[in-house]
């Protein structure tokens, strides 16, 4: 243990002397889960709606305060016609239109019913879908809100109405911020376990360090230990001022299971990316080589690991992919432990599959790292 003892020392001295690396791995991650969370929202807002009231009576103009009221949307300068909003659409100041026919308040009393016209620019689908999701759920609003005041002198509808009782678990508010912060914090973690790790075996052989390794009795696999313990106890570090300063601190999300569970599993991880990241750099020859590795497999990772669309939604290769990924199950577990409070007995199989990844990446990185003497 005397050579992997004075391993850490040196890596420790060499990772602490570099003015540069330090930045890279404590501030910009916590700048980016600052930010991101922000940013990262699927809730759409500030959906420019163009109303065209040929009506102009007491229900057209509380239907349209109605929509002026919401979050979601932010009236533009009506037009007193259709193909003048169209042209708003076109030229992109519109993304929807909402058309309110002649005797619209007439109709509603006279027959109950009456259809309004609405026109979506669906090239962005998601602000498409959403906005006409928004509109349409606000229309049914004010066609129940009006209900009460309408006797009209057709046949009275004898069904009875459902009522629905709604509650939100884990996230009662429905606060984005809650789903994402965890999986975020996950992804950066990931980062520094991936890039850095992955670069440090190759800078020693680009500056010639690694030739003095290669001739003294160290073993392999205690080189590899002295590079992946350094980057697990930074990995950890940098864990904890994120959960504990930004998601908990400033976004109140407060972990609902064990911290030690937590921890557990994050430790599991990041010796199986910090194997990943070994493995790459044992390919390597060049940082710039590590460097655009690392970028393609942690594009996968983002993209293919449940961080902003659900496996379940994903064609089948493509739940292959994200099954392949370990960074899907602790995106995964971070929601489960934080959000739901699951227990070790919730996440075995999780655990199982991680602690593979986790043999399967580093006696890889120990078998194909070639020391020669």
């Amino acid at each position: 243990m005397r050579p992997l003892k004075f391993l850490l020392i040196k890596e420790f001295k060499q990772i602490f002397r570099n003015k540069t690396l330090l930045p890279l791995i404590f501030a910009m991650p916590l700048v980016q889960l600052l930010i991101m969370p922000l940013a990262a929202d699927y809730e759409v807002k500030n959906i420019n709606i163009s109303i065209v009231d040929n009506d102009h009576s007491t229900f057209s103009q509380r239907l349209i305060s109605k929509i002026a009221a919401s979050k979601y949307f932010r009236l533009i300068e009506g037009d007193q016609s259709f193909k003048a909003s169209y042209r708003k659409i076109e030229s992109d100041e519109a993304d929807l239109i909402l058309e309110i026919p002649i005797n619209f308040e007439k109709n509603i009393y006279r027959t109950g019913s009456q259809e309004v016209f609405i026109a979506v620019n669906a090239i962005n689908g998601t602000k498409a879908s959403l906005g006409g999701s928004y509109l349409s759920s606000i229309i049914r609003n004010f066609s129940e809100s009006i209900q009460p005041e309408i006797n009209f002198s057709g046949p009275v509808s004898t069904v009875k109405r459902i009522e629905l009782t709604a509650i939100n678990w884990f996230n009662p508010y429905l606060n984005y911020k809650v789903f994402m912060v965890p999986a975020i914090l996950v992804i950066l973690v990931t980062m520094v376990g991936a890039y850095m790790c992955g670069l440090n075996i190759v800078k020693e052989k680009e500056v010639g360090t690694i030739e003095q390794i290669n001739v003294s009795p160290i073993k392999k696999h205690h080189y590899i230990l002295g590079k992946l313990i350094p980057f697990l106890v930074i990995g950890l570090i940098v864990f904890s001022i994120g959960f504990f300063i930004i998601s908990w601190g400033v976004y109140s999300i407060v972990p609902q299971g064990s911290l030690l569970l937590l921890y557990g599993y994050l430790a599991l991880f990041l010796i199986a990316i910090l194997g990943f990241g070994l493995l790459i750099s044992t390919y390597s020859e060049t940082q710039q080589q590590a460097m655009s590795v690392s970028f393609f497999f942690m594009m996968v990772f983002i993209l293919m690991s449940g961080l902003f669309t659900s496996i379940d939604a994903m064609p089948t290769w493509a739940k292959v992919i994200a099954y392949a990924n370990p960074v899907t199950y602790f995106i995964e577990v971070m929601r489960m432990v934080v959000l739901k409070g699951s227990t070790f007995q919730h996440i075995t199989q999780h655990v199982l599959i991680m602690l593979g990844f986790a043999t399967l990446f580093n006696v890889w990185a120990i078998l194909n790292y070639r020391k020669t003497t």
